[in-house]
């Protein structure tokens, strides 16, 4: 029995170069055997186990085994049995080089039966490609946000709050502005005025109760002059101006915030046409809104963003001399002298006035802990992304890039925009931790803003999507983003080339040649794309034109498994050459 299907043996990995997709290894093994094999009483089989590391650590993957109920007679040769076998395993760095490796055995059906195995062991695939090292993804340096020492004191804050679906209740965990209220509050700025809003979405749990938004404003109302009469010693509520507005079913409001958001303009007049038109009055327009294809962008990304609150304080604060502020801040940060020797803006500015990182960094964490604005947050961050890219060792980069991350967290939350969110979600995408990033590039959708922020988001949305093997949602993100932009042809491409759709990726590269005619990467990605689609010509043509633009390609293509067929191909080493 193991002579006789070992010696007509066929084994064909699908994909032809295991893939790591996200932190799986996907792909599927056909293979077929004699069905003269076939013998009553025992089984061919063949037990796979990844190797690597060395060969100091195996992974069990699974067994293929040729037993009645789990092969097929091949149709174009029903002298051959097939069995496709699915093979799944987590991927991790250091298991790259390795092999997929079987060795062939036959075994007894019955109760502690004889095996009889192969005295070799046979490589069925050899190591795993990682198509997220072909995602593309541009980044934009973070900005530091302008700072300015103004004489005049004072200004206007504005504290937006969300509140669950039908509820009332004000959230007060980690990022509702809770605390930003509170630290406000504390800080016992003369305060003048105090404006509450309130709204609802037009789903219908938030529409059913009729006084929501005034119950939301009259929440937030409470709980301000709570803690006003609690926590602050120079303002009361007597003395405080509090004006309060509830939005009662305002489309107006609804279409603003849509036409902030990543819908094409056709959809959005839809949308409009909808409002405007459709019968039944605000239920059933709402109702309608059901209809749409894109529906589920307008209650994922729209409507919770509905259901908000805002809390808007006009304070004063007190005059500062411009030659004072450089000596105490640094008396500040020294502790030589109290924080409120400066005002929290007069501090951040004193960042500005000098070049070494390390002393903007203690001074935006000075700031950070006695003001807890989000600007000083915000700024915090940049900073620690700039040391983060002049480290050398991936562990402290890393660590700065996560701490780069909270602060852009504690700032989005403070100052709710899709920008913010974004650089939270950027930071988090450097750091390497997905989950986070992918949650956050979700909240700056649903915040909305310029068309060209959601456009940049829904991009790097898509390329973190393709690197943790979710490429519908990618194709999803894609959709809403600039169809033209190199970004995006770039990784539609890719995802096309994961699909098996070759010719479809080789288009998508060429329109990528077409935006930038010299992009090395675009050639090198159609040299892949020829070895996936068997054209040894092309190969050599697209590797020779990416290795003349860039030479570091030369040594990529030596060690990427996508050409491990080509590697003897006399076109292929003279592409390297050049």
């Amino acid at each position: 029995m193991l002579r006789v299907a070992q010696g007509g043996q066929q084994v064909q990995p699908h994909p032809p170069v295991l893939e790591a997709n996200g932190d799986q290894v996907l792909g599927e093994l056909t293979i077929k055997v004699p069905a003269a094999h076939l013998h009553k009483g025992a089984v061919y089989e063949l037990p796979l186990r990844y190797r690597y590391d060395n060969g100091l650590r195996e992974d069990t993957v699974g067994t293929v085994r040729f037993q009645l109920g789990e092969y097929v007679y091949d149709d174009a040769d029903k002298s051959l049995l097939v069995v496709r076998k699915p093979i799944a395993f987590r991927f991790e760095p250091r298991k790259n080089p390795g092999q997929l490796l079987a060795r062939p055995q036959v075994r007894q059906l019955k109760a502690n039966g004889k095996v009889l195995k192969a005295e070799q062991e046979i490589v069925l695939a050899r190591g795993v490609a990682q198509p997220s090292r072909m995602v593309v993804r541009e980044l934009l340096p973070v900005q530091y946000l302008p700072e300015a020492a103004s004489l005049e004191g004072g200004g206007t804050r504005v504290l937006p709050f969300f509140f669950d679906q039908g509820q009332s209740a004000i959230r007060n965990y980690l990022g509702t502005n809770v605390a930003a209220l509170e630290e406000f509050i504390e800080a016992n700025q003369r305060t003048e005025r105090v404006m509450i809003v309130a709204g609802h979405s037009p789903d219908s749990l938030d529409s059913h109760d009729a006084q929501l938004a005034d119950k939301r404003v009259k929440a937030l109302l409470k709980y301000y002059q709570k803690r006003l009469d609690t926590d602050s010693y120079l303002n009361s509520p007597k003395s405080v101006r509090f004006e309060t507005q509830a939005y009662h079913r305002r489309w107006d409001l609804f279409v603003s915030k849509l036409q902030a958001s990543a819908l094409k303009p056709a959809q959005q007049d839809s949308v409009i046409d909808i409002i405007n038109d459709a019968p039944g009055g605000w239920a059933g327009k709402e109702k309608a809104l059901h209809r749409l294809s894109y529906f589920d962008y307008l209650e994922q990304y729209i409507y919770p963003v509905m259901r908000f609150g805002t809390v808007a304080v006009k304070y004063s604060a007190p005059k500062r001399l411009q030659s004072e502020i450089y000596i105490l801040s640094k008396k500040i940060v020294e502790k030589e002298v109290e924080a409120d020797a400066l005002t929290p803006e007069e501090l951040r500015y004193s960042a500005t006035l000098t070049p070494l990182l390390a002393e903007k960094q203690r001074i935006y964490e000075t700031a950070v802990a006695t003001s807890g604005s989000w600007q000083a947050y915000h700024n915090l961050g940049v900073v620690l992304l700039e040391r983060a890219d002049k480290e050398v060792s991936d562990r402290v980069r890393k660590a700065y890039q996560r701490r780069a991350a909270t602060n852009f967290t504690l700032a989005a939350h403070r100052n709710p925009t899709a920008d913010m969110f974004y650089h939270v979600a950027t930071a988090w995408h450097r750091a390497g931790d997905r989950l986070e990033a992918l949650q956050n590039y979700d909240y700056a959708i649903k915040l909305g803003g310029p068309r060209l922020v959601l456009d940049k988001v829904f991009a790097d949305k898509a390329a973190l999507e393709i690197e943790i093997g979710q490429t519908d949602d990618a194709l999803r993100s894609l959709a809403f983003g600039d169809p033209q932009a190199y970004q995006n042809v770039m990784n539609k491409a890719l995802i096309y080339l994961m699909k098996e759709n070759y010719e479809g990726a080789a288009d998508r590269y060429q329109q990528a040649l077409t935006i930038r005619p010299n992009d090395a990467q675009a050639y090198y990605c159609l040299a892949v794309v020829a070895a996936r689609a068997q054209r040894p010509g092309d190969v050599g043509q697209f590797l020779r034109r990416a290795v003349q633009l860039d030479r570091s390609y030369a040594q990529r293509a030596v060690e990427d498994l996508e050409f491990r067929e080509y590697a003897s191909n006399k076109v292929f080493t003279e592409a390297l050459r050049q």
